[in-house]
């Protein structure tokens, strides 16, 4: 058995890792939203500095035929897009040394459970390979399927470290008393999963339908109307549109049966509120993608109730998973 304090401390880390990886994804939506990806048309510099300009002045004379020369369609200098491009690296930076720090107090559970030790150490290489697909981004100017690429290893390394944490309580988790639940709860709540990655597939879809418009509005300054923008996407959009229904009455289900048995003084408790509270507020932000024109401050927020819909379902599940693991042994101790 691992020391309490070394188990807080690997907590209290990955804790704030995953956080600071959702924090990468929103920052990713607001850059993508925003047209600010190529704010910085070089990495890990940006416009050849460690930190970039304010103002076109601080730029060489000929810097447009530089970076015209090195394939970039559009070499003019945006001081906002440029910032908003910096600070999302700085975040995916802050989020590598936290990644690091994780990996060095998993250390103590190589003994005890190497699977927390191991799944850390998986996460550390993936985030250097993230890195590594950030600075594909740039160079190949934004290719959609990069970054959707780049997008899904954010996804892979937030279920990993949900994972690790998760496995890294289970002691805890499991004194959580679900027996009152329904025997279909666990069902219903792989199926919710389900609809989530499902639903979340389809968003991909639909989103690099949306890349050349923001582009050509971003770029060229001639996206059309926005609210006709649905009139080119493929009908998927509207699979994604009538899917959220089905998605908000199975959560609304599985946060009822939660309310209704399980101790309020329970973290399970705690993260049921939490997913009715995501899962209305992502069918609010994508109502108003819909009927306001798809603006670009809400997509970012969109993209992230997805996927922390997602990271509470999966926690909800490992502690359900623990929990009723525990209960054959609480139940014969009674």
């Amino acid at each position: 058995m691992i020391d309490p304090i070394l188990s807080a401390r690997f907590r209290r880390i990955s804790m704030m890792t995953l956080i600071a990886v959702y924090l990468v994804i929103l920052a990713g939506g607001i850059v993508r939203a925003s047209g600010a990806g190529m704010g910085c048309p070089d990495w890990p510099k940006c416009f050849g500095q460690l930190i970039p300009p304010t103002s076109e002045a601080q730029l060489p004379a000929n810097y447009h035929e530089i970076y015209a020369g090195r394939g970039y369609a559009d070499t003019s200098f945006n001081a906002v897009k440029t910032w908003t491009e910096y600070v999302n690296r700085l975040i995916g930076a802050t989020t590598g040394i936290l990644v690091f720090l994780t990996l060095l107090a998993s250390r103590h559970y190589r003994k005890t459970d190497p699977v927390v030790f191991n799944v850390s150490l998986a996460v550390f290489l993936l985030i250097g390979f993230q890195a590594w697909l950030g600075a594909r981004v740039v160079a190949n100017h934004l290719n959609p399927w990069i970054i959707t690429t780049h997008m899904l290893m954010a996804f892979a390394i937030v279920i990993l470290l949900i994972y690790a944490i998760a496995r890294s309580q289970q002691e805890s988790l499991s004194a959580i008393d679900t027996r009152r639940l329904p025997a279909a709860f666990k069902t219903v709540l792989q199926v919710a999963i389900g609809m989530s990655l499902l639903q979340i597939a389809m968003g991909t879809q639909i989103r690099q339908a949306m890349d050349p418009l923001i582009f050509q509005q971003m770029v060229h300054g001639d996206g059309g109307d926005r609210t006709l923008w649905r009139e080119s996407f493929p009908f998927i959009f509207y699979i994604h549109r009538s899917f959220s229904s089905l998605i908000l009455f199975t959560n609304l289900w599985l946060v009822w049966k939660i309310y209704k048995t399980i101790r309020s003084d329970s973290l399970m408790f705690r993260f049921g509120l939490v997913l009715a509270g995501l899962v209305v507020t992502a069918i609010l932000s994508g109502v108003s993608l819909d009927r306001l024109g798809f603006p670009a401050v809400v997509q970012p927020v969109h993209l992230l109730m997805a996927n922390l819909i997602f990271g509470t379902q999966l926690f909800l599940f490992l502690v359900y998973r623990y929990a009723t693991a525990k209960a054959p042994e609480t139940m014969s101790n009674a």
